[in-house]
């Protein structure tokens, strides 16, 4: 067989054919092996992509359930907790990451703060929660007791905000904390609850202020009574501690408050406050107040209270604004843009239908003395209404002074 000779410029061009190939093979393996190792390796970037919210006390209550709703809603939840089976159940919720954080620790919470700058993910928000209740007395009640109560209600709030403001204002994001319609009204037996809350009042609105020129949003959540594990908490403190009434001078009351408290549910969970929440998180012209109650009852009680306090302010000294001088100011508050020009709202009969309703069935409830299957807050007020003074509980002020026109 005769072989033909291969001319010299063929060979060198099989040569360059084959070079060209084995360059793309070793590029194309090349390209594999990098995309897997970059899919192996954490993407700060696209961790970033999933904006981040701490929310503390998120084991049970409202913190529970915002933790979940938020995380079922693209964010990504660090849950504060602070028993490892708490944590436990955390983390088996998709999009949230338990963390240890008791907000009377503050080693706990230089250690969350560090977890989360380790996760790469920033922090767009803040959510104060965790808090507990003491009942009692002012003028009885324990140092160690209020104490507690500031600590964890006032302190917390305080030392967590403190403690994760770089991030916040880094992602210029948002603060919220959890308050109450007792930081806006007042009752026997809690004060130091009550106490509590009206700092958180004066905390997130001081907050807000100094935080406005970093871009940072910050609210108040006000949650009336839902249902939640506070009135059991305080029950089992009060047993845990040996607390009792005996030589109180307010003898069953207080015990009866608190004993029916724990065994009393309002029927309704905690999904509108997560709401709120979540509401303040996503729009774009965030409250700094946000009242959420689960009935019309509780809503008039609360601004009444408010309206209450306002009178009383106001009256009898060389400063008084007149009934008209005020009304005029409430239109401003409420119509800024029409100058606070509004003829519908200035004709408008005051709601007296439901509170009227609601106080004529406390008086009911208080005669027959049969307190079973309402709330906890529906048996103070018959308590209160037993117990002390009409003059005593802001709403008979609220409506004697919206009868005689001081407002």
């Amino acid at each position: 067989m005769s072989h033909r000779a291969i001319p010299a410029y063929a060979a060198i061009a099989h040569d360059s054919n084959k070079s060209a190939y084995l360059a793309r093979v070793f590029l194309l393996a090349a390209a594999v092996l990098a995309t897997l190792a970059l899919s192996l390796v954490p993407n700060p970037l696209a961790a970033q992509d999933q904006r981040a919210v701490l929310i503390t006390g998120a084991s049970s209550g409202i913190g529970r359930v915002t933790a979940e709703l938020l995380a079922e809603r693209g964010f990504f939840v660090y849950a504060g907790a602070r028993k490892a089976e708490d944590m436990e159940e955390l983390n088996a919720i998709p999009n949230v990451m338990a963390v240890r954080l008791d907000v009377t620790i503050q080693e706990e919470i230089d250690a969350a703060v560090e977890t989360v700058r380790a996760e790469g993910r920033g922090l767009y928000a803040l959510i104060n929660n965790a808090g507990v209740g003491v009942l009692g007395p002012l003028i009885e009640m324990e140092d160690d007791d209020f104490h507690f109560q500031q600590d964890v209600n006032v302190y917390g709030p305080f030392r967590v905000t403190k403690a994760f403001a770089p991030l916040i204002i880094e992602s210029q994001g948002r603060i919220s904390t959890t308050g109450s319609i007792s930081g806006m009204l007042t009752w026997p037996f809690g004060g130091a609850y009550t106490v509590s809350k009206h700092a958180v009042e004066a905390f997130s609105e001081t907050l807000a202020q100094e935080m406005a020129p970093f871009g940072v949003q910050v609210s108040v959540v006000e949650p009336g009574n839902f249902d939640s594990r506070i009135y059991q908490n305080i029950a089992d403190r009060w047993e845990a501690l040996g607390r009792n009434t005996e030589g109180s001078l307010y003898g069953s009351r207080l015990d009866d408050m608190i004993r029916r408290g724990a065994t009393e549910r309002v029927a309704q969970p905690p999904h509108a406050v997560a709401e709120a929440f979540h509401e303040f998180l996503t729009t774009d012209a965030p409250k700094t107040h946000y009242l959420v109650v689960p009935n019309q009852q509780e809503s008039e009680v609360t601004v009444r209270a408010m309206i209450q306090r306002l009178v009383e302010v106001n009256r009898d000294h060389e400063f008084s604004y007149s009934r008209e001088q005020l009304i005029s100011m409430l239109d401003e508050a409420l119509f800024p843009a029409s100058g606070g020009a509004n003829e519908e709202a200035a004709s408008a009969e005051p709601p007296t239908a439901a509170l009227d309703a609601y106080w004529a069935e406390v008086a009911r409830t208080v005669e027959e003395g049969d307190f079973s299957g309402y709330s906890a807050l529906y048996h103070a007020d018959a308590v209160m209404v037993s117990n002390f003074s009409d003059n005593s509980y802001p709403i008979a002020g609220a409506l004697e002074g919206w009868e005689q026109g001081f407002i």
